[in-house]
């Protein structure tokens, strides 16, 4: 009883400390900050043990060719597939763009020089169609070009066919449909704003010296709206040449463009270098492609004066 007794008061001693410790703020902080400790070490570490993992698995298990070679280069030129993919891809772009110019200039013009006070409402209402996805305005080409679409039973409806035709979808002509009503809008407002800065003091000058409209128009008005019309031309070829969305959905077999290509070496093929070189092989000619337009254009214009 002595012994427990004087044994007592010192366990009494270290339970009290403990509870005072475990009770005291310094304490209580680090068990709050603890678990965020954790999180913290963990998100730091896991990166690092995945790139080590990685690091050893494509050591041990993975074989990587690093040598430089121009090899993917001379497929991407020489291989009739993307050869044929990558004019296609050019022919589609070049048709769009003079199609999309030709039917947005009349538009800008009228709005112009015809508008009046309403020029704002006009813009206004051509910016509609974007207020919905990109997605859904070629869905909605698919819709209307489908083999029971509107305009097939339109035409059926007029007695001008008397079956659905299979030739208004999944080939070239609906892509290049499509991608010039999803562009239009985008080659009418750098016209119009073209349009606008032309001095409308030359154009009375031109026919107070006997030229008629369609003379005044083709030498004053079409030369100084001149950089509107590249500026549209280029906004719309350079964007439809990598375009993959539209040929995917309305194009079929007959419409795969060179980004579809690209898209499968990236994804499925898994074949990166080759993607790669059929991107930048695309890029340059694009870039060629759009200095050659300007260059046209230009010398059109020179000779129009």
């Amino acid at each position: 009883m002595t012994a427990a007794a004087e044994g007592s008061p010192p366990l009494r001693m270290t339970r009290a400390r403990r509870n005072a410790l475990l009770q005291s703020e310094p304490v209580q902080g680090l068990a709050l900050i603890s678990p965020t400790l954790v999180y913290a070490l963990i998100l730091l570490v896991l990166p690092i043990l995945v790139v080590i993992a990685h690091s050893f698995w494509t050591q041990h298990y993975l074989t990587i060719d690093r040598s430089f070679t121009l090899e993917n280069y001379r497929i991407a030129l020489t291989e009739p597939i993307y050869r044929d993919l990558l004019w296609r891809s050019l022919y589609i772009s070049l048709t769009v763009s003079l199609l999309t110019v030709l039917l947005a200039y009349p538009i800008a013009y009228f709005i112009s020089f015809h508008g009046g006070r309403h020029k704002s409402l006009w813009l206004f209402l051509i910016t509609i169609p974007f207020w919905t996805s990109y997605l859904l305005r070629v869905m909605s080409w698919k819709v209307i070009l489908g083999y029971n679409g509107v305009l097939n039973s339109g035409l059926m409806g007029l007695g001008i066919i008397d079956e659905p035709s299979t030739a208004l979808l999944y080939n070239s002509s609906a892509v290049i449909i499509t991608l010039t009503h999803a562009w239009a809008a985008f080659a009418i407002l750098p016209i119009f704003v073209s349009l606008e800065k032309v001095d409308r003091t030359l154009v009375e000058a031109a026919k107070d010296l006997g030229d008629g409209p369609l003379r005044s128009f083709l030498r004053v008005t079409l030369p100084l709206s001149a950089p509107g019309v590249i500026s549209a031309a280029l906004i719309v070829m350079i964007p439809t040449v990598g375009d993959y969305v539209t040929p995917k959905l309305v194009g079929g077999k007959d419409g795969v463009m060179i980004a579809n290509a690209i898209q499968a070496q990236f994804g499925k093929a898994s074949n990166w270098p080759l993607g790669a070189a059929l991107s930048v092989t695309t890029m340059v000619i694009v870039t060629l492609m759009a200095g050659a337009t300007v260059l046209i254009i230009r010398a059109m214009q020179r000779l129009a004066r």
